[in-house]
C-alpha cells in the first residue's frame, strides 16, 4: 500500500473515529480497510473515483458468512438500518457506525436499532402485521397437518399482551423499550438481527488482529 494510501486511511479513521462511540482510532482503520477488501478495489487516491459502497446482496452475504444470518427479510432489513441515506449503498462511515452498534452496542443502542430492524415501515410502530410476517419469516417452517399462521397468529398475540404497554395493539418504540429493559430476551422477539458473541469475537479476531497495518 502507498504512502499516499495509508495517509488517505488515518486521516478517514481520525474523522470517523471521532463521531463513533466503540472503536478506537486504529480500529477504525482496519474497518475501513476490510470495507476497501469487500469493495475489491484498492482505496483511492481520488474520492470522487470510489466504487460507491457494499451493496445489499454483498452485505447479505457478510451477515450470512460471517454471522450465521439466513432471514432475508431481516437481512434486508438490518442493510436498511445501516444505509442511513438510502441509497442503497453502504458508505465507509454507515459501515463502521452501523458496526459500532451492532458488534459493541449499548443495551439502549441496541434497543433502538432492533427497532428499527423490525418497524418494516418506518411509520414508528411495530404493526401486528409486521410482527406475522417477521415471525413466519423467521420460524423453520416444517410440514404439519395444522395451519402454521394460526400458530404464528398466537405468537402475535402473546407479544402484544407481554409489550403492548398502552394496549393500542401495536407497539411504539416506548412499549418496546420498557418490555427490553423489563426482560432482556424480548430483544429479538421477532427474529435474530443481532450476532452471538461467538460470531462477534471471531470476527473482531480476523478484522482487528490479523490484518496489520504496513
Amino acid at each position: 500500500m502507498s504512502a499516499m494510501n495509508r495517509k488517505v486511511i488515518q486521516t478517514l479513521a481520525e474523522n470517523i473515529s471521532k463521531q463513533v462511540e466503540h472503536f478506537s482510532k486504529t480500529e477504525t482503520e482496519r474497518l475501513i480497510r476490510e470495507f476497501h477488501v469487500l469493495l475489491k478495489e484498492p482505496m483511492s487516491n481520488h474520492p470522487g473515483k470510489e466504487a460507491p459502497g457494499v451493496d445489499r446482496g454483498k452485505f447479505r452475504n457478510i451477515l450470512h458468512e460471517d454471522f450465521g444470518m439466513t432471514d432475508r427479510m431481516i437481512m434486508d432489513q438490518v442493510f436498511r438500518t445501516f444505509d442511513k441515506d438510502n441509497d442503497g449503498f453502504l458508505s465507509v462511515k454507515e459501515w463502521i457506525k452501523g458496526l459500532s452498534v451492532f458488534l459493541r452496542g449499548t443495551l439502549d443502542e441496541r434497543i433502538k436499532y432492533c427497532f428499527g430492524v423490525y418497524d418494516l415501515n418506518g411509520d414508528g410502530y411495530i404493526s401486528r402485521e409486521e410482527m406475522f410476517h417477521m415471525l413466519k419469516s423467521s420460524l423453520i417452517r416444517q410440514p404439519t397437518e395444522e395451519d402454521p399462521d394460526e400458530g404464528i397468529k398466537d405468537l402475535v398475540e402473546i407479544a402484544l399482551k407481554k409489550m403492548d404497554h398502552d394496549h393500542d395493539g401495536r407497539l411504539s418504540f416506548q412499549d418496546f423499550e420498557k418490555a427490553v429493559k423489563e426482560e432482556n430476551l424480548l430483544l429479538e422477539a421477532f427474529g435474530t438481527c443481532l450476532p452471538d458473541s461467538i460470531s462477534t469475537e471471531v470476527f473482531e479476531r480476523s478484522v482487528f488482529q490479523s490484518s496489520e497495518c504496513h
